[in-house]
């Protein structure tokens, strides 16, 4: 009886610490880098302290996978081109709880100052094309927030859409990034808190999922024009984004109270065997 009890005491234990183990793995491992593969959706790792925010070739954005996405040509607006340059885009991100930061890298050949990079969301729960949120098929479309930087003055700008040429810029501008350009790519940084006072803004919840588009701009000049600009660009449709929550280290509580239970009841029924043997 007492070896079983023994045997009883040590199932439980292991079982404890076997839910503990995996709870922790669940909550804050990052899967395997050979595991993004064709992506669909962006995870924003959470860190503590601060963040990359002004240097998109940081060590700490090669500590983590990111994802990426094919892109194609803008056919829905004119004017329309049919090639673009820039085919994919890798995106990460970060977040530490207040702040967010996102790296674009793509491939561009040149470095012009022209050159622009943007990242989309839907605003609210209303459905929006990832065409500035353009109203289809006599659908109205939903709000949208846009973050443009363009290589020209290094310039940022927060934006709201709600379809083709309702583009307009914010009053009060919460976004800023940094673009660095080298060998052939582009690393663009986005940075922003994750909740703002401005309810054009998209607001990110740590757990929760918003969607989001890219587009970019080749600003190289071609035979004295601007190879891309406007509504020519490379566009991506909608993905997914989420910043990762923080992890739920309520389990521990509950691992210590099942602990002491277990001990507890350990000690009680062998004292009592061992009185009544005893006896």
């Amino acid at each position: 009886m007492l070896n079983r009890l023994r045997f009883l005491s040590t199932i439980i234990f292991v079982g404890v610490f076997g839910i503990l183990g995996f709870s922790i793995g669940f909550a804050s491992d990052p899967p395997p880098a050979d595991e993004v593969g064709t992506s669909v959706s962006v995870r924003m790792y959470q860190v503590e302290g601060a963040l990359p925010v002004d240097d998109p070739n940081a060590a700490q954005w090669e500590t983590i996978p990111g994802s990426e996405f094919n892109l194609a040509p803008q056919v829905h607006w004119p004017e329309r081109i049919q090639e673009v340059t820039v085919k994919s885009v890798k995106v990460k991100g970060l977040h530490n709880g207040q702040d967010l930061a996102i790296l674009l890298e793509y491939a561009d050949p040149t470095e012009d100052p022209k050159d622009a990079a943007a990242v989309e969301f839907m605003v609210g729960d209303k459905k929006a094309h990832f065409a500035h949120g353009q109203e289809m098929l006599q659908v109205e479309g939903g709000p949208v927030n846009i973050w443009f930087w363009k290589k020209e003055h290094d310039k940022t700008l927060d934006m709201s859409a709600k379809g083709f040429k309702t583009l307009t810029t914010q009053e009060k501008q919460d976004v800023k990034a940094t673009g660095a350009w080298a060998n052939g790519s582009w690393k663009v940084v986005f940075t922003r808190a994750l909740k703002t006072e401005d309810e054009q803004d998209v607001q990110i919840e740590p757990g929760e999922w918003r969607s989001v588009a890219f587009a970019f701009w080749d600003g190289a000049v071609v035979d004295g024009l601007v190879k891309e600009k406007g509504s020519q660009k490379a566009v991506s449709s909608w993905w997914s984004i989420r910043a990762e929550p923080s992890a739920d280290n309520s389990i521990f509580g509950w691992v210590i109270l099942g602990l002491a239970l277990a001990a507890g009841f350990e000690f009680v029924v062998i004292r009592k065997l061992r009185k009544g043997q005893s006896a």
